[in-house]
């Protein structure tokens, strides 16, 4: 990818210096066209092709994350209650497993 970037600039560059050098052109119109044909497109093209690159360090920072919160949360568990430590609680809620969720949804079972 930056072997496309460096080559670009380069021909972007003589294309400026000849702008610049002519006798019918002038220097601003080298520095439009170096940036206009030469960094504009290369930024467009670098940004695109390093997205893969930037979504893996994303997701790589994200699973550290995840993972010191993990080891954090069981280093709480086993400082609070070390019998605890290879168990999860059994209702973590704190409500009755068994209860309808408001008065449109009855709760289920057997007819008698």
């Amino acid at each position: 990818m930056y072997l496309i970037v460096i080559a670009w600039t380069y021909v972007t560059l003589m294309m400026a210096v000849a702008e610049a050098t002519s006798p019918n052109g002038t220097v601003l119109g080298a520095v439009i066209t170096f940036a206009l044909y030469g960094l504009l497109p290369m930024g467009i093209l670098v940004y695109i092709l390093g997205t893969p690159s930037r979504k893996r360090a994303i997701k790589a920072r994200e699973a550290a994350e995840q993972a010191a919160y993990d080891a954090g949360q069981a280093a709480a568990a086993a400082a609070t209650s070390p019998e605890l430590l290879g168990s999860a609680a059994p209702d973590a809620g704190g409500e009755a497993p068994a209860t309808a969720e408001g008065s449109a949804v009855a709760a289920v079972r057997k007819e008698p």
